[in-house]
């Protein structure tokens, strides 16, 4: 199984530390494409706040792989 990563404001995904979740902070729109762009090898899940989902758009967002959530 795939590890899971979250792409975020820190206020958004600092929290998902505690459950194990790998944390990109990207308080900006550049941080989260460079944060996509470096994602781990073997990510299956990304957990990706809704600033950071504008700045990914929607080809990255709806990509077969890795499964993309944006948090409400």
């Amino acid at each position: 199984m795939g590890g899971v990563v979250a792409i975020g404001e820190r206020t958004e995904v600092a929290g998902l530390a505690l459950a194990g979740v790998t944390v990109l902070v990207a308080e900006r729109p550049d941080d989260a494409v460079a944060a996509w762009e470096a994602l781990p090898p073997g990510t299956a899940l990304v957990l990706v706040g809704r600033a950071a989902a504008r700045a990914l758009g929607p080809a990255r967002l709806e990509a077969p792989e890795p499964l993309t959530v944006v948090l409400p």
